[in-house]
């Protein structure tokens, strides 16, 4: 059966890693021509797999993801048979900060939502979700029957990771009484990070399923550079698609029956 994913990265440097984790189209096939560069409008430009993924560096931030992967979703809609989008899932991939002691450094986290954290109002009794305020949406759930087959993949690798909700955020939290905040408002937040939520407004106005999975690069808090592990997320987010990639994403069969 012919499926097709896309998967959308904020930076290079995190594409690059989930291109390593997936690997070349066949065994014999050097890494340098594994994918085939595609153009899209706006700029934007698309590594295609021969294994049925899309993979698109989208921008950093929900507003700048959103818009390419909205660009892309439509861009398959116009140039691929039939109606609707050939995309059967997106997933917004990257690095993150994690909340201890859910997600320590090195972590997977598979979203088991995707929530916009600061979508709302400040009150003087507190914080009030989009939802609360009367319009829009700030939570996109993601199914088990979608989270499932990742994190048995992962639990098959011996991956270290966890299902949480993600939290997308426009300013990344740097001090410990944010941190406190964010926590005490979303208790099972495993991470924090800038497109997830993004991501999801553009899969969802096409009808196509979403998911979110971060490795995380340090602990959400005090911004210390120096306690940041990028280079050791990258590595987990290469792992860690190395072992998505044949067991869920260039696995019709599976993906199929998770939907």
């Amino acid at each position: 059966m012919v499926h097709r994913i896309l998967i959308v990265t904020a930076v290079a440097a995190e594409a690059d890693s989930v291109a390593a984790g997936l690997g070349p189209d066949a065994p014999e096939t050097a890494p340098e021509t594994a994918w085939e560069p595609l153009s899209l409008p706006g700029g934007l430009a698309l590594r295609r797999h021969a294994g049925g993924v899309d993979l698109l560096v989208g921008g950093v931030g929900p507003a700048a993801v959103a818009a390419a992967t909205g660009t892309a979703l439509a861009h398959a809609s116009l140039t691929g048979a039939g109606s609707g989008t050939p995309y059967d899932l997106v997933v917004s991939a990257g690095i993150a900060g994690g909340f201890a002691p859910h997600a320590p450094i090195g972590t997977v986290v598979v979203s088991g939502a995707i929530v916009a954290a600061d979508l709302g109002a400040e009150t003087p009794d507190g914080y009030l979700a989009v939802e609360e305020l009367g319009f829009g949406r700030s939570t996109h759930p993601v199914p088990p029957s979608l989270t499932g087959p990742l994190s048995a993949a992962l639990r098959a690798g011996d991956r270290p990771h966890t299902v949480a909700p993600v939290l997308t955020v426009s300013t990344v939290t740097g001090t410990a009484g944010r941190a406190a905040e964010l926590a005490a408002r979303h208790p099972a937040a495993a991470a924090e990070a800038m497109e997830g939520f993004g991501v999801a407004e553009a899969a969802a106005a096409y009808g196509v399923p979403v998911v979110e999975i971060r490795a995380v690069s340090n602990a959400v808090g005090p911004r210390d550079r120096a306690a940041w592990r990028i280079g050791e997320a990258l590595d987990s987010l290469r792992q860690a698609f190395a072992l998505l990639g044949p067991a869920v994403f260039m696995n019709p069969t599976v993906f199929v029956e998770a939907k």
